[in-house]
């Protein structure tokens, strides 16, 4: 990295950034950013606070490259664009996944991406709670998407990948009928890559069919929840609203 450039927060983050990448989340500690900018580990504690705030500075970061939902977009474009686009960003710096949705301190810009992506939800005729309930979902799609490409045994954006593979597990499927059937399904240009769009239509296609349920008939955030005043369980049912599918707020 080019010593010659000032020492400043956004130079230490994006060292901090280069750490991450060639060593994993674990490898970075104030020594080690120190070492790839080429200084001692206690000039940067003139920019960055501790070690905490340079993790916290990290989640910023990748939180900044994810694009975001328009308020009044159509709310399935937006929602593809924005986790097409968070897919990308996590893919290319896997170490993320388990750290932003660590920080007990949120950033503007992790407030920045919460806030849209509700608002397109809400500007799109969602009530609180399934807008919540969405945005949780989505996010669990993508991250667990992304760990699985992460660590599969095969290029996932390989077809010839996937076909080796199977040809490979294809003699110790004797006894495992259901998956000697589809396992042939690898062998005919598959792409486990091209399985995130598919997955992501499935979520989308029941979000918008529940969008479409009357308000009574939306089912409870918390499956749960204490039994109702049997007096008022008609109406309350029907009108309840709760925030706790939107705990990402503040756990970011």
């Amino acid at each position: 990295m080019d010593q010659r450039r000032p020492l400043s927060g956004p130079r230490i983050v994006e060292a901090a950034v280069a750490v991450a990448d060639s060593g994993g989340l674990a490898a970075v500690s104030m020594r080690n950013v120190g070492r790839e900018l080429g200084v001692e580990a206690m000039s940067l504690y003139h920019h960055v606070a501790n070690k905490d705030a340079l993790l916290d500075a990290l989640a910023e970061w990748i939180f900044a490259r994810i694009e975001l939902p328009g308020e009044h977009e159509p709310w399935r474009a937006g929602m593809v664009k924005r986790a097409a686009s968070a897919r990308d960003v996590l893919a290319s710096h896997p170490w993320a996944l388990g750290l932003i949705e660590s920080r007990a301190t949120p950033g503007p810009a992790l407030l920045r991406h919460h806030d849209a992506v509700l608002g397109c939800l809400l500007a799109n005729g969602f009530p609180a709670a399934l807008a919540a309930h969405a945005f949780s979902v989505i996010d669990a799609y993508v991250y667990g998407f992304v760990l699985t490409e992460e660590n599969l045994p095969f290029d996932p954006a390989a077809n010839k990948g996937a076909e080796a593979y199977a040809a490979g597990v294809a003699s110790l499927l004797q006894d495992y009928p259901h998956l000697a059937a589809v396992i042939p399904a690898l062998a005919n240009g598959y792409s486990f890559a091209a399985e995130f769009d598919y997955g992501l239509d499935l979520i989308l296609d029941a979000v918008e069919q529940r969008r479409g349920l009357p308000r009574q008939a939306e089912p409870s955030v918390v499956a749960s929840s204490p039994p109702l005043n049997r007096s008022n369980s008609r109406t309350a049912a029907g009108d309840s609203v709760t925030d706790s599918g939107a705990s990402g707020l503040t756990s970011g």
